[in-house]
């Protein structure tokens, strides 16, 4: 496992080294989201009964920043060390395609859960939140944070230039995050676009983890989880088969 462990290792150290950046700047990001959109819908967004909209919002963008971030970490190491051809480092050492995978999902779950965290503290400042089931906040922090991961090694092997990566984010990932339900409540939508919502698996990870600090949801938490872990288990599978056949690793 000596292998395992110094490939998560300098994926965590990789993140960690450039900290401004790659943490520091999605904090400041997501207080931006909360001190413009608090403002601005305080008073016209209704949502869950005796729940301001801040404190509605806050947890939704903590774990919007945990799963954009968890996504970043996977996708753009992958696709830099392609571009720059020291993948061969990782692919020549005996270290096999499940450790493979492992460490790169873990160093965006690390990185992911970091961010999120971070969000978290500072908003301490503006709303306190309850935390009635805090195993459920982890519990889809981590999965969430997996499920990200694991999709982020999927783009980081299909793109072969960073604009490709770009354009798997910018209209993959940014719109399914946007349109889960992280700035308001789905019944808060007409009926189409409700049954439309049901159909982003990003709604089911913000609507759980929101549970765990209010203990109220728009779905059933144990709907969610089984959703989002089939969909976690459905990536890993597809995501070690890439990784097994060498799919645009090997030449």
């Amino acid at each position: 496992m000596s292998g395992f462990f110094t490939l998560f290792q300098k994926e965590v150290l990789r993140f960690w080294k450039v900290g401004f950046q790659t943490v520091a700047a999605p904090v400041l990001t997501a207080l931006l989201y909360l001190l413009i959109f608090s403002h601005v819908l305080q008073a016209h967004v209704k949502v869950y009964e005796n729940v301001s909209y801040a404190a509605f919002l806050i947890p939704g963008l903590v774990m919007m920043a945990v799963l954009q971030n968890a996504f970043s970490n996977s996708s753009s190491s992958l696709i830099q060390s392609k571009v720059t051809g020291n993948i061969i480092f990782v692919l020549l050492p005996p270290i096999s395609y499940r450790q493979f995978f492992l460490a790169y999902v873990l160093a965006a779950v690390v990185r992911g859960v970091v961010v999120g965290l971070g969000v978290l503290l500072m908003t301490l400042w503006f709303v306190e939140l309850p935390y009635r089931e805090p195993l459920w906040i982890v519990l889809f922090a981590l999965l969430g944070g997996a499920i990200m991961g694991a999709l982020g090694v999927i783009a980081g092997i299909w793109a072969d230039k960073f604009d490709q990566l770009a354009a798997f984010q910018n209209f993959i990932i940014v719109p399914l995050t946007f349109l889960s339900g992280v700035f308001y409540s789905i019944y808060s939508l007409p009926p189409f676009w409700q049954r439309v919502s049901h159909f982003n698996p990003i709604f089911y990870m913000i609507d759980g983890f929101r549970y765990g600090f209010f203990g109220v949801s728009d779905v059933a938490p144990l709907l969610s989880l089984s959703i989002i872990g089939t969909c976690f288990i459905v990536l890993s599978v597809f995501t070690l088969w890439l990784l097994n056949v060498g799919y645009k690793l090997r030449a």
